[in-house]
């Protein structure tokens, strides 16, 4: 009998043990007699819905966040941003194995979905047919993202095909990825009255976001204004409110993976929750935004920390974009039952529902282990994970307000700066205000025609409004800054000694004539700090190199594929 294999890949990593695919999970049966009914199709589309097939959004919490000048985890760095990875990089090969493996997957339902012709109808055959294609599309458009060239197959192979594939030119490859976000976006309804299931605007605006990656910036915004023009999706009206918890379902949410504490799946577990929420509250403060995000927020003028006269160095959470206090919580606020306050003299805080002063062990001279630069992270955070630790947040993919900056920017760069552009970013700024696009006078709506200072603009709104969900990364890379943005210190707090002396001055934790600046192509520059040698400590350094611009192909790939070549540089 002729055998056939999932993938080339697959095959490699079966022969030597390096990837754990199962041909038959138990909740599909054998696809000698499976994918007749819409039942077994759902099923075996359901698998495709696991955060283990989505590696690169979903294997932890903000996993590509990580590796970015957004991100500080006291004094660790990852070996991706330290320029260490090597072709023996195991974080390379689960990505590289995870969306070969969805692809095997996705390729089987689609080569065998004939077998239910008697049992359903033209139209629900091409919707089964469409979501596999979403998501046989997606998991490539990650490929070509990490890799490059990769090899490509859209059928069976033999085990003697698989071992004859090299890689392919990603060009090539995404062509036929768009051709299949257009077969879903054809076959997919817009919405369903249930299941929350992929859908035609989630086609489209994937289909956007390979397209921004690869600088595509006239089908980015064709299929970001299709996704536009179907209706079905809005900002939601409290930027905060988006991402709790509590908020399982919103207008703005256009693909996300689903989880259920009920149902024992949770978006992250009890050890992944603790690292991010205060000590006062059991947290464990591991990880919070860095000082080079803090500073990315512009003032209430529009203008950045260093033009606008609204700065205020004493108090440096007042007169900023109502986002950035979203993002790390503010001083003397209250957050999870504790009024928060990082000071070096703040040995009790209080606690709000006893009324108490409690011991403070946000501050650092109290508890050593709490946030290394003062801040915390809020976003996302809310009182469900004190509780048992889990949260069954919905993996949010891609979201209405990321579509309206893919169109904004792709638009920018093919110099159509109109009232389109306009509307779709000011949307967002508006948003974050709480008030209307048309409202100009109560938030800093932007104006700018010129294209140079433009591109800087929104390069800087996507990292404010996208800030710690895995965009920062990936637009750093496609804009081919990592070596401005990857290989900068990561400041922190001083010792408890300089920092008692600083506050005592009257300006914590930065000094009264600190300014960042904002360089010409959009990044954060506070090197400038080390002039004031007492108000810091580099807690990180990033070390990219060039050839990181894309992941090394996996060692234990190329040697049961000798046809597979390397990346420059590994």
């Amino acid at each position: 009998m002729k055998r056939y294999i999932f993938t080339a890949f697959a095959a490699a990593a079966l022969l030597t043990a390096c990837v754990d695919l199962d041909l038959s999970p138990k909740s599909q049966g054998s696809s000698e007699n499976w994918y007749s009914t819409a039942q077994e199709l759902e099923l075996s589309l359901n698998a495709l819905y696991s955060p283990v097939m989505w590696y690169t959004e979903a294997w932890r919490l903000w996993p590509t966040d990580r590796w970015t000048d957004d991100w500080n985890q006291r004094t660790q760095s990852y070996d991706w941003l330290a320029g260490t990875i090597s072709t023996t990089w195991s974080e390379g090969a689960k990505h590289w194995a995870s969306y070969y493996k969805g692809i095997a997957r996705a390729n089987t339902i689609i080569q065998s979905i004939d077998k239910a012709k008697d049992n359903l109808t033209d139209a629900q055959i091409r919707q089964y047919a469409g979501e596999a294609k979403f998501f046989r599309a997606s998991f490539y458009a990650y490929l070509i993202t990490l890799f490059g060239d990769v090899p490509y197959y859209d059928e069976y192979l033999t085990l003697e095909d698989a071992y004859k594939m090299g890689r392919m030119d990603r060009n090539y490859i995404l062509d036929k990825i768009y051709q299949d976000f257009d077969d879903a976006a054809e076959a997919l309804p817009t919405s369903y009255t249930k299941a929350q299931r992929v859908t035609k605007g989630a086609a489209l605006a994937m289909k956007a976001r390979a397209a921004l990656f690869m600088n595509d910036w006239k089908t980015c915004a064709a299929a970001a204004k299709a996704c536009m023009d179907l209706g079905v999706y809005s900002l939601h009206p409290d930027y905060r409110e988006l991402f709790l918890s509590s908020t399982k379902t919103s207008p703005e949410v256009i693909f996300a993976l689903p989880a259920s504490n009920e149902l024992g799946i949770h978006s992250y577990d009890e050890a992944a929750t603790r690292s991010f929420y205060p000590r006062n509250n059991g947290g464990t403060s591991v990880a919070q935004p860095t000082w080079n995000l803090f500073f990315a927020y512009t003032c209430t003028d529009g203008l950045n920390v260093e033009d606008s006269p609204l700065y205020d160095p004493a108090h440096p959470f007042a007169n900023r974009d109502p986002r950035l206090s979203e993002v790390c919580v503010p001083f003397d606020s209250e957050f999870m039952d504790y009024i928060y306050n990082p000071r070096p003299s703040a040995k009790t805080t209080l606690q709000v529902s006893t009324g108490l002063q409690v011991k403070n062990n946000d501050s650092k001279p109290v508890s050593k282990d709490c946030s290394y630069n003062g801040l915390v992270l809020k976003k996302g955070i809310d009182e469900e994970w004190i509780d048992d630790r889990l949260t069954d947040n919905p993996m949010r993919i891609i979201r209405y307000g990321d579509v309206l900056l893919m169109y904004a920017e792709s638009k920018m760069e093919l110099g159509q700066i109109d009232a389109d552009l306009f509307n779709a970013v000011n949307s967002i700024r508006a948003r974050a205000y709480k008030c209307k696009v048309t409202e100009t006078g109560k938030y800093p709506a932007i104006t700018e025609t010129n294209q140079t200072k433009l591109r800087k603009i929104l390069r800087n709104e996507r990292r404010c409004e996208l800030a710690w969900e895995n965009r920062r990364w990936f637009d750093v890379m496609r804009w081919r800054m990592a070596e401005e943005c990857f290989t900068i210190p990561i400041y922190g707090l001083p010792g408890n000694d300089a920092s008692l002396a600083n506050e005592k001055t009257g300006y914590w934790p930065w000094p009264k004539d600190f300014r960042p600046h904002m360089t010409a192509s959009s990044a954060i520059d506070i090197s400038d700090i080390e002039n004031y040698p007492n108000y810091y400590t580099i807690n990180q350094h990033g070390g990219f190199v060039p050839r990181q611009y894309l992941f090394p192909i996996p060692e234990n790939e190329r040697v049961v594929c000798p046809m597979l070549t390397q990346n420059p540089g590994y």
